[in-house]
Order: C-alpha cells, then structure tokens, then sequence
C-alpha cells in the first residue's frame, strides 16, 4: 500500500494556532509519527510525506505529487480552530462522492479507530469541498484532529503521548482498512533508541526538533529513573535489532553521539 501522506500547511503557512500551538507544528509531528508506525510495524507499507519539516508546499503541489506518485490513498493531517468554543475531532472526504464509495468505507473505518483512543469528542465523518479531496486521483481524508485554540483539546495536543495515540489510531485505521500484516517481532522484544534524557522539558524539545530538522522522526515522553523525572528523546522502536542499529548509526551521524539502544520485552 502507497500512502501520501499530508501534514497541513508548513512553511509561511502556519495554520490555525491558539494555546501557544501552530497547526503546523501538531500537523507534522503527527504525521511522522504515523510514517514511523507504519513503516516500522506493517509490512508492504510505502509512506510519502508532503513535507517532512516546515516549509511550504501549495495545495497543489500536493495533489500533482500524490497522483504523479501513484499513490493507493492520501491521508491528509490537520487541526481545527473557532474561536475556542469549539472542541473535538471529524473527519472529511470529497463531497461529490457517495456514501456507498470506497473512499466513504475507507473513512468509516479510519474514523472509528482515531475515535477510539485520541480522547475528543466524535464531531461525526463529514464531507466537503477541499482542493486535496477533489483534487487527488486516489481515495482521500482529511482529519481535523481537535481545536487547537480550545483548552482541553489545546492541552491534548501539547502532549508528546497524545500526539503518538492519535497516530497510532490512524496507523490502526488504514491497517483495518487495506488489511495490512504487521511484520514479525522477535518474540515481543523492542528495540528503542533514546537519542538523550533530560531533567528540562524544554531541553528534551529542542533535542526532538534538532532530530526533525535531519529528518528523523522523535517525540518526548516523561520517564522515571531512579526515582527522578527525565524526559526521554525516543527516535525510533523496532521489533527488529538489525534496524533499530541502523536507526542509531544515523542518529549518531546527525551529532547525537551518546544515543544508545534500550531493549524491551527481552525472553
């Protein structure tokens, strides 16, 4: 399966903001974590991004690169904004389509993953005129994943863990929805790569957003080690070890000499 996948605006577009948060921003970290997830975990899943750091991409060039591409669907990331007295999470497909179309099945499907684990209220699966829904010669969605100027989905978006849910459940939507094999682990043990633990938040940050500007997927997550809070830099989990060095060769390329494996789940 060929997925482009869209992180919305970029560049001198930011999007929607609010909270102190650009659509921009959420929108790609989403979606490298959802490339990260696919082609880590799924076999015969072939992810191209839009984008992979922030610069601007017109609509357009989208389109004209998914279908040149040849791509089986278009999945395209966004947030929402209305004056912070809306919240919650819905989806789009092109409205001259029916319900009864592939891409309306695709959506149904997807939906109800993301709806299960991303903690938003269920807006309902819409349809509209969007140039990357009518433009694309693929099946397509675009997902509104929370208002990003509403306080309790604002403060959803902030959290690196949060940001991993909403794509796992998109990862689990297309699985359910192209029937794809997840590849196999080594009896359940996983491989991560921890490029660097840090008492501050903010530092942690930086170091995730250092690693996006090489082009390697990271997020935070909040860890205790003997009895103290580290934030942890993660950049990359695989089932296989062969990888996950791989992973790590390059991180340590990018500068980030004391990165190390960690192993989970270990027989």
């Amino acid at each position: 399966m060929k997925l482009y996948l869209d992180p919305g605006h970029g560049g001198s577009d930011p999007g929607a903001g609010g909270n102190g948060l650009k659509e921009k921003d959420i929108t790609l970290d989403i979606a490298l974590r959802i490339r990260s997830i696919l082609t880590n975990d799924y076999e015969n899943a072939v992810v191209r991004l839009s984008r992979t750091t922030d610069v601007y991409k017109s609509l357009s060039q989208r389109t004209n690169d998914a279908n040149s591409w040849g791509a089986d669907y278009f999945l395209s990331i966004h947030c929402n904004a209305f004056n912070g007295s809306a919240r919650g999470y819905e989806d789009y497909i092109y409205s001259g389509l029916s319900g009864s179309s592939t891409t309306a099945k695709y959506q149904k499907i997807i939906h109800a993953e993301v709806i299960k684990v991303n903690q938003l209220i269920d807006r309902g699966r819409k349809s509209a005129n969007f140039h990357v829904l009518r433009e694309s010669t693929m099946p397509a969605l675009l997902t509104e994943n929370g208002f990003i100027d509403h306080g309790h989905d604002g403060s959803l978006m902030k959290s690196s863990s949060w940001r991993q849910k909403v794509a796992q459940g998109h990862v689990n939507g297309l699985a359910k929805a192209f029937s794809l094999k997840r590849k196999q682990g080594d009896s359940g043990t996983i491989y991560k790569i921890i490029a660097g633990s840090f008492k501050s938040k903010e530092n942690a940050d930086e170091r995730a957003t250092f690693l996006h500007s090489k082009g390697i997927e990271s997020f935070v997550y909040a860890a205790t080690i003997s009895g103290e809070r580290w934030y942890r830099v993660q950049a990359g989990a695989f089932a296989n070890r062969d990888n996950a060095e791989q992973r790590l060769a390059k991180v340590k390329q990018a500068g980030i000499k004391d990165a190390f494996i960690t192993v989970e789940g270990e027989p």
